[in-house]
């Protein structure tokens, strides 16, 4: 029968565990070694080693932006801040510096109704509504019922939507204080809406340009004879 020598075997179940596995073993052996070394010079010659080799392990983050001070930071973090040396920039990390958090970000909070026509709607409703009375609100409230037709189109294309849809949602969300005529056709304000073509563009440019040629007999196809002229002598 054969027996299983394990005397001077070690598992990692019995060995430390790594502070920041990414790093490695030796990474942390290393550094648990430096905070025995009593020269202060060459404790802070070793450390600063151990960055290079920190930083040799992984080249892909060499681009990040303060990356060797993250390093600096990781090398107190598995010391567990036990460690007399100065980083570059002169600011040595605390245990209370890594459980920092960001402050936390409030979360927009949105109206509930008809979100089909999106936020924007409801930021035009507030411009428009402290908008003075007269023909330039009228516009822009028409305006803003074209674009919930078109919002309401671009989500819905398998459903028709009606104007009376559009106006009655457009007094709903105004609270009543918002309203588009009876007679109002929301689709021909959608149709003005769209771009046209550009009356100098290069395309009529070249139009005209071929017109003028046709007419004053400049062209390359101009059937006309061309007389030409013997001096006399």
């Amino acid at each position: 029968m054969s027996y299983l020598i394990t005397d001077g075997m070690e598992y990692n179940s019995a060995r430390e565990d790594l502070i920041i596995p990414e790093y490695g073993r030796n990474v942390q052996k290393m550094i648990n070694h430096a905070k025995t070394i009593e020269d202060p010079a060459y404790r802070q010659k070793f450390i600063e080693a151990i960055v290079d080799l920190m930083q040799q392990m992984h080249p892909q983050s060499r681009n990040i932006d303060d990356y060797r001070d993250r390093l600096w930071k990781h090398v107190f973090r598995i010391a567990k801040y036990e460690l007399d040396v100065t980083p570059p920039n002169g600011k040595k990390p605390r245990p209370e510096d890594s459980k920092k958090r960001p402050e936390r970000v409030a979360y927009p909070v949105m109206e509930a109704k008809y979100r089909h026509y999106g936020h924007n709607v409801q930021q035009l409703i507030k411009k428009a509504l402290s908008m003075p009375e007269g023909p330039k609100r009228d516009g822009f409230v028409a305006v803003i019922g074209s674009y919930m037709k078109l919002a309401y189109r671009t989500w819905n294309k398998e459903h028709y939507v009606s104007d009376d849809v559009i106006k009655g949602d457009l007094e709903t969300l105004s609270n009543g204080q918002l309203s588009l005529d009876d007679n109002t056709s929301i689709d021909n304000l959608s149709s003005s809406n769209r771009r046209r073509k550009r009356p100098d563009s290069p395309r009529d440019r070249d139009g005209r340009n071929r017109d003028r040629d046709r007419d004053s007999g400049g062209g390359r196809n101009n059937d006309k004879p061309r007389r030409s002229y013997r001096r006399k002598k």
